[in-house]
């Protein structure tokens, strides 16, 4: 009645809420009168083989249609839940239909202000520096990988081969000086022991 008075509009999810709150509502007091029904029919029942056992044939079938007609009701009140219970169905689904519409509406919206508020220009323009910065950061990060990576291989064969020649001149039993001593390139350093060994020599002939 306010509604009515003021004007307020309804939204169709609020219509939608009603008519499916004024079908349950239905459902319900169909329920609740088929329930009496078939309580009434268990009575009608028992005084039915009453009559019948009293040998009152008259009553008998006047109670027997009765009963007919009770079981009718019945049988259209389900049929009259099951086409209540479709068409609130109906109305479920197009709730949930309008619910969607509503989500996509809004995610429109939303879409369209973030398509207004995005320069695409701009943004080229920044995912072409982040291309180039991070090309350049590759290239960087490469060479000095390459330069670390050739220093620590030149430390680590030189000392591999000095720890290869000691091994190899400790397994053969002789000292590194000389080895050294009987290298080729060391003539100039064979030339001076031999004349250091020479007095010595001498010395040792004349005694």
């Amino acid at each position: 009645m306010l509604d009515f008075l003021f004007g307020k509009k309804k939204t169709p999810a609020e219509m939608l809420r009603e008519n499916k709150r004024t079908l349950d509502k239905a459902i319900r007091e169909l329920d609740r009168e088929r329930m009496g029904l078939q309580q009434q029919e268990k009575k009608i029942v028992q005084e039915i083989k009453k009559m019948a056992k009293e040998g009152q044939m008259d009553a008998v079938k006047v109670m027997a249609k009765s009963l007919v007609r009770n079981r009718h009701s019945v049988t259209k009140m389900y049929g009259l839940k099951s086409q209540l219970q479709a068409v609130s169905l109906r109305l479920a689904t197009l709730k949930s239909t309008q619910a969607m519409a509503d989500a996509m509406r809004g995610a429109t919206k939303a879409m369209k202000v973030m398509n207004k508020q995005l320069n695409l220009p701009n943004l080229q323009k920044i995912m072409m520096d982040f291309e180039r910065e991070n090309e350049k950061m590759e290239m960087t990060s490469d060479m000095m990988g390459d330069a670390i990576d050739d220093a620590m291989e030149g430390e680590g064969e030189e000392e591999e081969t000095d720890e290869l020649v000691n091994q190899v001149l400790d397994e053969i039993g002789i000292g590194q000086g000389l080895e050294l001593a009987a290298a080729p390139g060391n003539k100039v350093q064979q030339a001076a022991a031999q004349q250091e060994a020479a007095p010595a020599m001498a010395a040792a002939e004349g005694g």
